[in-house]
């Protein structure tokens, strides 16, 4: 099962992603590992969604990215998550 994540960092700024280890993703976004996740460190976990197939968890990743923000984030986060961190 898969779960798609949006970490947030001290400017505010976000990263959407997917993965099956949600720790393991945060934890090597905060190591570097990404090539633009690395120049904005630290990161913290802001919401994760519920456990869902593979191409749902694509097809909500897609949507979210979409949103760029607002009201249309907000509520597809309330819709498909499981916690909030902020």
């Amino acid at each position: 099962m898969y779960r798609v994540y949006i970490l947030i960092n001290p400017s505010g700024k976000r990263y959407i992603g997917l993965s099956d280890d949600v720790a393991k993703c945060l934890a090597d976004h905060n190591a570097g590992v990404s090539q633009w996740t690395a120049k904005h460190r630290p990161w913290s976990l802001y919401w994760t969604s519920q456990p869902m197939s593979l191409s749902d968890a694509r097809r909500l990743e897609s949507a979210l990215k979409r949103q760029k923000g607002g009201r249309g984030l907000d509520t597809l986060m309330h819709q498909f998550g499981e916690a909030s961190g902020a």
